[in-house]
């Protein structure tokens, strides 16, 4: 006796042939159903010239082994993949709801989905471009780019880009009212008292951050206040990236009563950031985000905020990306949605008027 265990005999098919125990190739299916692999290629990719009863056995055979087609094999047979992409510089919740917007709508096509961060090391310019070289026209049949810095012209791969960098050029675009968001949220602080307003503004290189502070100049200027420029900081959309700013606006003798910031992370940061100053909200502060993203209804004290359709955006972005893929023409390049204002608790009447 030397101890060890009696092999287990591999697994065999129906028909007695043995199962491989590695990965399953196109040769194993060939192999288990008694023909060609180009028998076998043809059944995979919808091609003609394969009898009835020859497909059949081929289709048992595959769902048998649970036998997936590469990929990548498929690209180089096909041209076409199946796969769409969605490009994001990092997951966070203005892109994690786009995506579940565009998940939605995917499962009525026969396109599969891959979403893809390509933002390193805290890259914020070319993430995009470097990730579209790697994965456009190999992996992907096309993309979708939320918030992208720079797209070349003759991508290798139809291309729809979300809220885009200043100056898209040529590629088709999607994004909301980000002009009259940003005007209704100024519009509601003015109609509850205030007139001592500051501004964190997004991220210099997006058109979405120059637009909103636009709505915000309109605002004020239409309720006859004037901007005090030291009242505006700029951030990044990011959240931490609100702390200097807020600090800058709060910490001040004559600081304002109120502060629109460019997106929800930065207004929530907004909030605590008072908070610590000693300050509450919205007793003695006022807050207004933009995105309506979950976490904004969730805060202590829940934000009043601009919401953006973020599903819908997802889902307009890919009808058009497959208006793109079936040779069509798009009726419209630029897409704009509208927004509109949720009033909640992070916003009151200034301390003076109550």
């Amino acid at each position: 006796m030397s101890g060890q265990p009696p092999p287990v005999p591999a697994p065999h098919a129906d028909n007695g042939a043995m199962v491989p125990d590695g990965p399953i190739r196109m040769a194993d299916v060939a192999r288990l159903a008694g023909v060609s692999v180009a028998t076998v290629s043809k059944v995979v990719n919808g091609r003609y010239g394969v009898a009835a009863a020859t497909t059949g056995r081929v289709h048992e055979v595959i769902a048998e082994l649970g036998y997936e087609p590469s990929l990548g094999a498929r690209s180089l047979r096909s041209s076409r993949t199946g796969i769409l992409g969605v490009l994001v510089a990092e997951f966070e919740p203005f892109s994690t709801q786009l995506l579940k917007g565009v998940s939605g709508a995917m499962a009525e096509t026969d396109y599969e989905l891959l979403a893809f961060a390509g933002a390193t090391h805290g890259e914020t310019v070319g993430w995009e471009r470097r990730s579209l070289r790697r994965l456009g026209g190999t992996l992907l049949d096309g993309a979708i780019i939320v918030t992208p810095t720079m797209i070349e012209p003759g991508a290798a791969v139809p291309v729809i880009a979300v809220d885009p960098h200043t100056g898209s050029g040529d590629v088709p675009t999607v994004d909301s009212d980000n002009v009259g968001g940003a005007r209704s949220a100024v519009e509601h602080l003015v109609e509850l008292g205030h007139t001592r307003i500051g501004m964190i503004r997004g991220r210099e290189d997006l058109e979405s951050a120059h637009l909103r502070e636009q709505g915000f100049r309109q605002a004020m200027a239409a309720a006859g206040l004037e901007v005090d420029e030291t009242l505006l900081a700029t951030g990044s959309y990011r959240s931490e990236s609100a702390v200097g700013p807020a600090r800058l606006l709060l910490d001040r003798r004559d600081r304002p009563t109120a502060v629109f910031a460019a997106n929800d992370l930065m207004a929530i940061r907004t909030v605590e950031v008072a908070r610590s100053l000693g300050l509450s909200v919205p007793e003695d502060l006022s807050v207004v985000g933009f995105d309506n993203v979950p976490e904004s209804a969730l805060a202590e004290p829940a934000l009043t905020t601009v919401s953006q359709p973020l599903q819908e955006i997802g889902r307009t972005a890919l009808s058009m990306l497959l208006t793109l893929l079936a040779g069509e023409e798009l009726e419209r390049t630029h897409v704009r949605l509208e927004t509109r204002l949720v009033a909640r608790a992070s916003t009151a009447p200034p301390p003076a008027l109550r």
